[in-house]
C-alpha cells in the first residue's frame, strides 16, 4: 500500500487489487494523452498508444512488492529526467512523479484496477459516501454562510498549509451550516485523532 500522510482512512480497506491487477486511484488531473508530446519523449510510438498509461498517481495504489520492484528504478530515473526536463516541469509541476509513476508502469505492462472509489478530495468532492480514503490536499475556505471562497482565504478555513511550521490545535472548529458532508466529516477526523493522541501539543 502507498499512501501520504496527508490521508484520513474512513474506514478499514480491503485489499482492492488482484495477483495480476494493482489498484489505484483514478486521477482527473492526470491527462497523459493532453501532453502527448511530452510524454512521447519517455513513452515512444514504439511502446503504443498513450492510451496504454493508467490516469493515475503512486499513491493512493495497493501493489504488489513485486510489481513494484520492478516499476521503481524506473519510475526513479523518468522522475529525474523530467525533473530536468524544463518543458516537463513547467507542464507537470507537483504532479510530475505521479506522470512518471504511471508511465513507468505502462513501460513495464503494469496496469492497474482505476478506483474511483478510493477516495474523496474535498472541497471538490462533497459526500465521502463509500469512499475509504480523504485526501485533504485543497484547501477548505467558506463564509459564515458556507460559500466557498478556494483561492481567497475564508472566514472559515481548514488549510493544511496554515500548519506547516506547527501542529493545528485540538478541537478545530466545525464549518458552518451548508459546507459539504466531506469537509465536516474531514474536520471531525482530524480532531478525534487529535483528542486521541497522547500528549498531543498544539504547535509541537
Amino acid at each position: 500500500m502507498m499512501a501520504e500522510p496527508d490521508h484520513i482512512f474512513v474506514k478499514p480497506l480491503p485489499n482492492l487489487a488482484t495477483d495480476e491487477l494493482p489498484a489505484a486511484f483514478q486521477f482527473s488531473y492526470i491527462q497523459p494523452l493532453k501532453h502527448e508530446k511530452i510524454v512521447r519523449k519517455y513513452f515512444p510510438e514504439e511502446m503504443g498508444p498513450i492510451s496504454r498509461i493508467d490516469s493515475i498517481g503512486n499513491s493512493p495504489a495497493i501493489i504488489k512488492k513485486s510489481q513494484l520492484e520492478l516499476i521503481a528504478p524506473t519510475w526513479m530515473n523518468i522522475s529525474l529526467y523530467m525533473k530536468n526536463d524544463i518543458e516537463a516541469d513547467e507542464a507537470f509541476g507537483w504532479v510530475l512523479e505521479m506522470y512518471a509513476y504511471a508511465i513507468a508502469s505502462s513501460i513495464h505492462g503494469v496496469k492497474h484496477v482505476l478506483r474511483k472509489d478510493f477516495m474523496v478530495q474535498p472541497p471538490w468532492d462533497l459526500e465521502v459516501a463509500e469512499k475509504y480514503i480523504i485526501h485533504y490536499t485543497y484547501g477548505c475556505d467558506y463564509t459564515m454562510q458556507g460559500v466557498l471562497t478556494y483561492g481567497k482565504i475564508g472566514e472559515w478555513r481548514f488549510d493544511k498549509r496554515s500548519y506547516l511550521l506547527s501542529a493545528p490545535p485540538r478541537n478545530l472548529s466545525l464549518p458552518p451550516p451548508g459546507v459539504p458532508e466531506s469537509v465536516v466529516t474531514l474536520v471531525r477526523m482530524v480532531n478525534e485523532a487529535t483528542a486521541n493522541i497522547p500528549n498531543w501539543t498544539e504547535g509541537g
